[in-house]
């Protein structure tokens, strides 16, 4: 059973969203190209949706901006601007995006007290968001990952789908990054590949 996994194809991310990756708008013909091809005997999606007060938030913090680093219950936490609050316009999938072939969503980011960037864990691994259980259940073997951002939600996804012991895809065409510093994208798909991480274009699918 192969699935697609859509990570956090949100408002807050896409074009004039209070978080917005660039260029990110260019990756939604592309997964609804994918989703259309009918490849995926699943469709899955993550969603980012942080309580108001979520701790990751700089504006939550006085005196702190937006790229601080704090430690945040004993991790290093990049502060963010408010983003994809939960039930607010930010945090609704792209409309753009092909809704109705969407299966399954999950939800990370709700604990106020860590951040989560992965589809399958907050960052400190100590909840699951229950994505890795459901892929078990259903007999998955692997899995193909696209979406926002390459270099933070997609990259801790995709590692945390090898870990688990998915045979796990990349579709980098599919993906864009933050770069909040210059390099991270490359360092984070050269770190995806070495732990094991597939890469391909989504034209070897479609």
């Amino acid at each position: 059973m192969k699935v697609l996994i859509l990570v956090d194809l949100q408002n807050d991310f896409c074009a004039n969203g209070a978080l917005e990756v660039p260029d990110a708008n260019a990756v939604i013909p592309i997964a609804n190209d994918l989703i259309e091809k009918g490849t995926f005997d699943l469709v899955i999606a993550t969603q980012d949706w942080h309580p108001a007060n979520h701790k990751s938030f700089a504006a939550n913090h006085p005196w702190r901006k937006p790229g601080d680093l704090i430690d945040l219950g004993g991790l290093e936490q990049i502060l963010w601007p408010i983003h994809c609050v939960q039930d607010s316009f930010g945090a609704l999938f792209v409309n753009d995006l092909n809704h109705s072939a969407i299966d399954f969503v999950f939800q990370k980011g709700t604990d106020v007290e860590i951040d989560s960037y992965s589809g399958f864990f907050d960052n400190g691994k100590r909840k699951a968001t229950g994505l890795g259980a459901f892929l078990s259940e259903k007999g998955v073997k692997e899995v193909y990952v696209l979406g926002l951002a390459t270099d933070y939600c997609v990259k801790f996804t995709a590692l945390d789908a090898v870990e688990l012991g998915f045979k796990t895809f990349l579709l980098e065409d599919a993906c864009r990054g933050v770069n909040l510093n210059e390099g991270d994208v490359e360092k984070a798909l050269d770190t995806m590949k070495e732990q094991g991480v597939i890469l391909l274009n989504s034209k070897e699918l479609i």
